[in-house]
């Protein structure tokens, strides 16, 4: 099996009415965006990912930000339990796409909410924002998940922005990344690299030093390159409307047999 598959959901008819929470909401073209998905997946595709398309959820507006669905941790995919409870209908599609590619599967239970987004994972650290999404009992069964397997999970505010990956994400040698006015604590990251832009936080390690990024944050798209990376851009400003951003839109499979 190849180690590089990114599960993908295609938007459905109903994206213009998905949640909103930090943002104000505005007119989405969805003609637009579903050529953004088509964009996106082909970037994907070129630097060597392959997709995995989800079966479609269209009753859920935000089903296309399948990010949100799971978390995975080497081998074992632990499927969240969103604190929208509008949300929760979407997990179903990505729990049959990750059995038909040979994970083992844990589930979020009640009480407990958890949403991918609040999830970071660098090395063995994974980063679990605790936030209007993610509750206490969210962050103790990800722990009980992953903690066996060599994870280290360190749990961090979240309140400025909907995930934590909507805050901070990581550069291929560990440094997180993140614009500062929406970063609860710099502190708890051990290098942080602020970026000039919002939409410059978000980052998809494709290998090789490429980062897939969005087209709205050219300044922090310059920065990496300073640094040595290479920069890969696609244009999300549909999605961006409706909180998302390039990680939200992918769910990266690597290493299932390690």
């Amino acid at each position: 099996m190849s180690s590089t598959k990114a599960l993908v959901r295609r938007a459905g008819p109903r994206l213009a009415e998905g949640l909103v929470t930090h943002l104000e909401r505005t007119p989405v073209d969805v003609a637009l965006a579903h050529d953004q998905w088509d964009r996106y997946g082909a970037a994907l595709r070129e630097h060597g990912w392959e997709t995995v398309e989800v079966a479609a959820a269209d009753d859920f507006p935000d089903s296309v930000f399948v990010e949100d669905a799971v978390v995975m941790f080497r081998n074992v995919a632990l499927i969240a339990r969103s604190g929208a409870e509008s949300r929760r209908g979407e997990t179903p599609g990505v729990e049959e796409a990750l059995v038909r590619l040979g994970c083992s599967v844990n589930r979020v239970r009640a009480p407990g909410t958890l949403d991918g987004g609040d999830v970071l994972k660098t090395g063995d650290t994974v980063y679990v924002g605790r936030g209007g999404r993610t509750n206490a009992e969210g962050v103790r069964q990800l722990r009980a998940a992953f903690e066996p397997l060599g994870a280290r999970v360190v749990a961090v505010p979240v309140s400025k922005v909907l995930h934590l990956k909507s805050a901070v994400t990581a550069l291929p040698d560990g440094t997180v990344i993140g614009y500062p006015p929406l970063v609860d604590e710099v502190s708890v990251f051990g290098r942080f690299l602020p970026v000039p832009e919002e939409a410059g936080a978000h980052v998809v390690l494709l290998g090789g030093g490429k980062l897939l990024m969005a087209a709205s944050a050219p300044k922090s798209a310059e920065l990496f390159s300073e640094l040595g990376f290479e920069p890969v851009v696609v244009d999300i400003s549909e999605y961006e409307k409706l909180e998302g951003c390039v990680t939200c839109l992918s769910v990266r499979v690597r290493d299932l047999h390690t």
